[in-house]
């Protein structure tokens, strides 16, 4: 077996109480599917250090779980909508903890971002259509 017990800690790596936050909005195994035998914690944090270090999926360090198995997890978790759930979660107690509203009232799209029309330039930015 590949994964064992992890003996490293990487910068990366979940605090408790990081994970009390994320673990409710981790989907648990579907009714009539075996339980897992994985530790999703883990696989989180595997999925981290890929999104920190840049590495590829084949290069995930051996004392995470296979790389096949994180990026399915990744990849289905993806899917579902919990990496969104989990990003509008985290994004909320950030705003609160600095004193602003959970959800943003504004936005700023910058020119490299959006295609303007044919013409570019000052005119496309002012054209009104009729």
């Amino acid at each position: 077996m590949r994964h064992q017990k992890k003996e490293i800690k990487y910068e990366t790596d979940l605090t408790d109480e990081q994970w009390q936050i994320i673990a409710p909005l981790i989907p648990s195994a579907k009714p009539g599917e075996r339980e897992r035998e994985i530790d999703i914690r883990e696989v989180i944090n595997a999925i981290f250090y890929l999104l920190k270090s840049g590495c590829q999926w084949r290069m995930i360090p051996n004392d995470f779980p296979k790389w096949q198995t994180v990026y399915d997890y990744f990849s289905k978790r993806k899917k579902d909508g919990t990496w969104k759930k989990i990003h509008d979660k985290l994004r909320d107690k950030v705003r609160l903890k600095a004193g602003k509203k959970k959800q943003p009232t504004a936005g700023i799209i910058d020119s490299q971002s959006v295609k303007t029309a044919k013409k570019g330039g000052f005119v496309a930015m002012t054209l009104v259509k009729k």
